[in-house]
């Protein structure tokens, strides 16, 4: 780290602890964030002395939120299977994660504490790691530093950097530059997010390809599911039907005119649409606009009740965690962030299931968003009439649908094998001393 900056992020990391200790009891995320870390080093403690086995290896591995995570989770979990004897600590930062953690399985699990030197040894203290493992691009630059010096390896997975990431900025550059560089491996997504990376530190010698992990997880889902079992099979239907998958409002501002519009041309078409904060009030508007414009609608939980999907035109689903199995049931799949500041998500869900996949414009950052429009199974689109024309267009076009599907599926599968080859890397580590 830049040592100008050093006493001033030090500063910053006080008046974050401070800000723990005074958060209020509110629902919003930065608070809650805040609150989590309150106690966050006697739990890890607690959960060291009752659980890690030093004369075991122990990977530690740290995710800061649930995509991040969703990269992480098959290396767990295939990790497990192929060397039982390692421990697995899994530490992540955002609350979204706090629920999603418990399905990486590991024997340690936290928010990580704030990145100062006494948290940082207090962690390795308690943990003994093996190696400390990083998933797409987030680094703590002052935990980096401590566990370099305790001989440590630090590796990064599934690591990304788009052209346009802010990254790449003089300030992070400053602050971060020393943290990669200390990086003993990195497996890419691919050779140029790899060459980029080298731009933040990283030693380029240190750099392999190793593929992105989520390739290899929504494809192993897409096989697993089954159409018998709910929700699939409660939201299956001979008709016509769009996924809408993580929607915004600035995503419903184009989606649901354009398919008013749509059902006009396709009066049997249905909406299957899974907003990405599926709050009380988000569906509510939704059933609203659905009821106001005539149509049928019910929620996911309704149809689970009552058993009868075929009468809604619209089925808003009102929980999360399901909608990587819905898209099974997408004849064309719209992924949502497109319209939105947040960026565009997981595009490669429906894709695995064979669906063409839509999205808006915002999708510079998504690597996959790119390599299902170069394959022709994906489509951009930038507003209401755009939006209505492809949707037609692959609705009515059955030979059309199912090259652009195929396409789409054809992408994830040549993708996949980043998992095992990023077990192999970390592997190489294991021998390396408990610290």
């Amino acid at each position: 780290m830049n040592p100008l900056l050093r006493p001033l992020y030090a500063g910053a990391v006080s008046l974050a602890r401070a800000a723990a200790l005074i958060a209020p009891d509110a629902p919003h995320k930065v608070w809650r964030s805040l609150r989590a870390r309150r106690g966050v080093l006697a739990r890890w403690r607690q959960q060291a002395a009752q659980t890690r086995d030093t004369q075991r290896p122990l990977v530690w591995m740290h995710a800061p939120s649930v995509g991040e995570g969703l990269q992480a989770r098959p290396v767990a979990h295939a990790l497990r299977e192929e060397h039982p004897q390692v421990q697995l600590a899994y530490s992540f930062f955002s609350p979204s994660a706090e629920s999603f953690a418990a399905s990486i399985g590991a024997d340690l699990t936290g928010y990580l504490p704030f990145d100062s030197a006494h948290d940082a040894d207090a962690m390795l203290d308690a943990l003994r790691p093996s190696v400390l493992v990083f998933v797409k691009l987030d680094v703590w630059p002052v935990l980096v530093e401590r566990a370099a010096a305790r001989g440590i390896p630090v590796l990064m997975l599934s690591a990304t950097l788009a052209a346009s990431s802010g990254r790449r900025g003089v300030l992070s550059g400053a602050l971060l530059h020393d943290a990669y560089g200390a990086l003993a491996r990195v497996g890419a997504i691919d050779a140029d997010h790899g060459a980029r990376l080298v731009e933040l530190g990283v030693q380029y010698e240190r750099i392999v390809t190793t593929g992105d992990t989520r390739f290899d997880q929504v494809w192993q889902r897409a096989q697993r599911v089954s159409r018998r079992s709910a929700p699939v099979s409660s939201t299956a239907s001979s008709r016509p039907t769009v996924v809408a998958g993580s929607t915004w409002p600035a995503d419903e501002t184009v989606l649901l005119p354009a398919w008013e519009q749509l059902r006009k041309k396709i009066p049997d078409v249905r909406l299957i649409i899974a907003p990405h904060e599926p709050t009380p009030s988000h569906v509510d508007s939704l059933l609203r606009w659905a009821r106001a414009a005539g149509f049928r609608a019910a929620t996911l939980s309704d149809i689970e009740r009552v058993g009868d999907e075929r009468t809604a035109d619209v089925i808003v689903v009102d929980r999360v965690g399901v909608l990587g199995d819905l898209y099974a049931n997408a004849n064309v799949a719209y992924v949502g962030g497109g319209f939105h500041s947040a960026g565009l998500h997981s595009a490669i869900e429906p894709a695995a299931f064979g669906a063409p996949v839509v999205f808006g414009p915002g999708h510079h950052m998504s690597r996959e968003a790119g390599l299902l429009l170069q394959a022709g199974g994906a489509a951009e689109v930038h507003d209401v009439e755009t939006m209505r024309h492809t949707l037609v267009r692959w609705l009515r076009d059955e030979t059309a649908r199912a090259e652009a599907g195929h396409a789409a599926q054809e992408i994830v599968a040549r993708e996949r094998g980043a998992t095992q080859r990023s077990v192999s890397l970390v592997a190489e580590y294991l021998s390396v001393g408990v610290g």
